[in-house]
């Protein structure tokens, strides 16, 4: 459990100043977001700004690594609108509460290792889809109310919009080559907000979003019947919750894992996810999960601690309580500069120049799983399809690897010599290499080189082993791992077993 308390267990040595200006700059990022995302689900817009500050400080202690930023994250907000739509906003902080005890069994049973199922065509694809994803949630702030509708902006107010969002760019782009001490995307927020200020310029700001004044996240019970019906309707929201929040979480430990090299833990990190949605579900907050876009400003302001993700969440505390007057003049053309700056570093690019040095059914893969993530914003379902198709095509090319070398010895036995793995997808192929009506009266099967996988596999020997019984001819099989043998161990016709064990395949534990 100690390692549960070492608040910088990754870093030696911690730069402060690098660690507390990277916290204020990823909290100015995360309150428009966080208000968004509680108001597209129709949330009270504190509840956004709780769900923020409760993630953001418990997994920055808490979890799976330093750098790691969590918020209220869209992804798990649209999974929760239909709840919220069908039966109030008491439910919904229930099953939020669930998904984290789901999230936390998770990780006890040490499950975040399978994220190493992921391809790395699916990575590409997750990570490019999430990128539009980003560039485009920023259009929406080019958009104002008139009459109850939302219209694009025009004339003078979009020229000023875009004016300091090009300035924003401009000053990340160009202000790291002047100095490196303070980050390029706190420079430019402050630059621009002075500019609107001083200049006294007319522009959208956070107020115009939602009001972020408030109080502490108060304690409270879900209001609802606490019985077998309403666990039986928010479970399923909870369960799809806890994917979501775990597939973007446990894809972004990784993504951070190789931008810093450095190694985190995927099951830790279930756990502490788990843990803040709990508090989440009491205390008025729309649960989340690791936010990739956060994650990448905190990285790129410089950010390899712990505090970093602390600092932001104690700011959007002390902004609900105290600077909610001062925030809410804070432009959104700075916030959007910084947040496509961020959508530009996140795509993949190196995935253009590698793309004629992939195999077809990898481009597939990667294309199909980011359109998926861009048009219906579901990560986990994205994923899950990517993962599935690039299974299938790796059991098809691995079903036609299968192969038997065939010799006859000088006492008249023939021998098969198996190489390739002997599951679902390769059995037509296997017992079509065998010439059962020509075969001598004895034939022994080599699986020296092979293994028995799975049912199909099994049936598959069954059957071979019936269709020499009938003609009278005896079949031996060889060289079967101890796996091997306790699968078989009912095929009366298998004998001369010879007992030679083959490596043990093991997944690695975290």
């Amino acid at each position: 459990m100690k390692q549960y308390f070492n608040l910088f267990n990754f870093a030696q040595k911690v730069n402060y100043r690098t660690e507390v200006l990277a916290g204020l700059t990823v909290a100015m990022t995360m309150i428009p977001e966080s208000l968004s995302f509680a108001i597209l689900a129709g949330f009270p817009p504190l509840v956004g700004l709780y769900a923020a500050f409760i993630m953001g400080l418990v997994t920055a202690i808490f979890g799976g690594r330093p750098g790691l930023v969590s918020g209220g994250a869209g992804a798990t907000v649209i999974v929760l609108i239909a709840l919220m739509k069908s039966n109030g906003i008491e439910y919904v902080f229930a099953a939020v509460a669930l998904a984290g005890v789901l999230q936390i069994l998770v990780g006890l049973f040490k499950l975040g290792k399978f994220i190493r199922l992921v391809p790395q065509p699916v990575m590409y694809g997750f990570v490019n889809g999430l990128a539009i994803i980003i560039f485009m949630s920023q259009l929406d702030q080019f958009k104002t109310i008139v009459n109850g509708e939302s219209v694009w902006l025009s004339g003078s107010p979009l020229y000023i919009m875009l004016g300091l969002v090009v300035l924003t760019i401009a000053i990340v782009k160009l202000f790291p080559k002047i100095s490196k001490a303070i980050p390029a995307s706190l420079v430019a927020i402050i630059v621009v907000f002075g500019l609107v200020l001083g200049f006294g310029i007319e522009t959208k700001t956070v107020a115009d979003i939602a009001s972020v004044s408030g109080g502490f996240p108060p304690f409270h019970v879900p209001n609802i019947a606490w019985n077998l019906q309403t666990l039986e309707l928010i479970f399923p929201y909870a369960l799809i919750m806890a994917s979501v929040g775990l597939t973007e979480g446990l894809l972004t430990l990784n993504l951070v894992d190789e931008i810093t090299g450095t190694k985190g833990s995927g099951n830790r990190e279930c756990v502490a996810q788990g843990s803040a949605n709990i508090l989440n579900g009491f205390f008025f907050g729309m649960g989340g999960c690791p936010m990739i876009a956060q994650t990448l400003v905190n990285l790129s302001a410089g950010s390899r601690a712990r505090l970093s993700g602390i600092i932001a969440a104690l700011t959007i505390l002390v902004i609900i309580l105290f600077g909610a007057p001062v925030i809410e003049k804070l432009p959104m053309a700075a916030l959007v500069g910084v947040m496509i700056m961020v959508s530009v570093g996140t795509f993949e690019w190196i995935s253009f120049r590698i793309i004629n040095k992939m195999p077809k059914h990898d481009i597939f893969v990667g294309v199909l799983v980011a359109v998926i993530t861009i048009l219906l914003h579901n990560l986990a379902l994205a994923v899950l399809i990517g993962v599935i198709i690039s299974a299938l095509v790796f059991a098809w090319e691995s079903a036609k690897r299968i192969r038997a070398k065939k010799y006859t010895d000088e006492n008249g036995v023939k021998h098969y010599e198996i190489f390739g793995p002997l599951f679902f997808a390769s059995t037509t192929v296997f017992l079509e290499k065998f010439d059962i009506a020509n075969d001598p009266n004895e034939v022994i099967v080599d699986f020296k080189e092979s293994k028995i996988a799975d049912m199909s596999a099994i049936d598959a020997l069954n059957k071979l082993t019936e269709r020499y019984a009938r003609v009278g001819k005896k079949i031996h099989l060889r060289h079967l791992s101890d796996d091997c043998r306790q699968l078989l161990h009912n095929a009366d016709e298998i004998i001369d077993v010879n007992i030679i064990e083959d490596p043990t395949y093991k997944v690695v534990i975290d």
